[in-house]
């Protein structure tokens, strides 16, 4: 069945719930903002679903509220940042702020971002660096978070490994390839564990090379809420597009995790954080002839033209699906499983809003 909430007052509720924590008003804010922009976009692995294990990391120390990004080296061309262990929404956007600034004076720039906590759907930094008229193109990898077993094997290996790339447009929404190097992230086998959307065929691979849509294969009895070394789930999640996808994510484990300083995924015994190496351009000095924007605006409505294979489903570019469900759900509200959605609720119970909060704010 599951419950549908309208987009302002689960955002509220959101907030309200990391306000009862360590985080201050503007960062409890932060943090809800930029799931609840996860839900709309349809990325309901990266939204409100989480708020539970964001508020378990607060509570035991993982990460922490309040901090800032330290600036470990930095020169004309590069910097490298430690996220200190902070929440990953308010890091990440400080990083992110940091390369753009840095772009717009020196027109391209790398930064490397190490021990951030969990940074959510990394489409919002490139949005961002759209929107300051700057290509982006990010490798992000999860220390700690082994998940994704490599093309030909069973076993556990890779984190999620995502990959980013962001280009803006004259007059339109920017482009945005966003996705997990896995066939799906490991916030869709959550979504599925608590009664969501299911798992597409194959999305799994159990210990014995059988392909699997069962959230068990991964996490086994314990579920998805039980720490990391108490999962007994001995399958994996499975890179998308066999070798290809595998070499992304081996690619970015290398770039986002080693290069970075954070570390890579494995071997176990890791302390979870993420890492992410973003690279910086600003169209405008590098477009010469001043052609980009045209040739960008030209070319994309090129692919589009192209006869849909389906009359139903007109072809489109990496952001439009977002965009599309963004107006549908700010139009009739984010639905919710009935599992996410007790979730949420005993989450605030837990820091100490009582059920009539809860149902004032939900409107439920």
């Amino acid at each position: 069945m599951g419950v549908v909430i309208a987009a302002d007052k689960l955002e509220a509720l959101i907030a309200r719930i990391f306000e009862h924590t360590a985080c201050d008003r503007s960062e409890a804010e932060r943090i809800a903002h930029y799931l609840m922009d996860a839900n709309l976009t349809g990325h309901d692995s990266h939204g409100v679903l989480r708020t539970s294990r964001y508020v378990s990391w607060l509570e035991q120390g993982l990460f922490k509220a309040g901090r800032t990004i330290k600036v470990i080296s930095e020169n004309p061309s590069m910097a490298v940042l430690d996220g200190d262990y902070g929440m990953g929404h308010t890091v990440a956007e400080q990083a992110v702020q940091f390369g753009i600034e840095r772009a717009k004076r020196s027109s391209c720039y790398i930064v490397a971002l190490r021990n951030a906590g969990h940074i959510g759907r990394v489409g919002s930094w490139a949005i961002m660096a759209a929107e300051a008229g700057l290509v982006s193109v990010h490798f992000a990898n999860a220390r700690g978070s082994i998940l994704v077993a490599p093309y030909g094997g069973t076993e556990k290996r890779f984190s999620t490994a995502p990959f980013c790339v962001g280009v803006p447009r004259k007059d339109e929404p920017p482009v945005i390839l966003d996705f997990a190097t896995s066939i799906v992230a490991e916030g869709k086998v959550m979504v599925a564990a608590k009664g969501g959307k299911g798992l597409p065929e194959g999305a799994l691979i159990d210990e014995h090379g059988q392909l699997s849509t069962d959230p068990a294969t991964l996490y086994g009895a314990a579920g998805p809420d039980a720490p990391v070394a108490m999962r007994d789930g001995k399958g994996a999640i499975r890179a998308f597009g066999d070798h290809k996808g595998s070499g992304l994510a081996l690619m970015c484990e290398l770039l986002g995790g080693a290069l970075t300083g954070n570390g890579t995924a494995g071997p176990p015994g890791k302390p979870f954080a993420n890492g992410m190496l973003s690279i910086y351009i600003d169209a405008a000095t590098m477009d010469d002839q001043g052609g980009f924007a045209a040739e960008v605006a030209e070319y994309v409505a090129y692919v589009m033209s192209a006869n849909p294979a389906d009359p139903a489903k007109p072809v489109m570019v990496p952001g439009d699906p977002e965009r599309a469900t963004k107006a549908e759900r700010l139009a009739n509200g984010v639905p919710l499983a009935d599992d996410a959605w007790a979730s949420i609720q005993e989450t605030a119970r837990k820091v100490g809003i009582n059920d009539t909060d809860i149902s004032r704010l939900s409107g439920l």
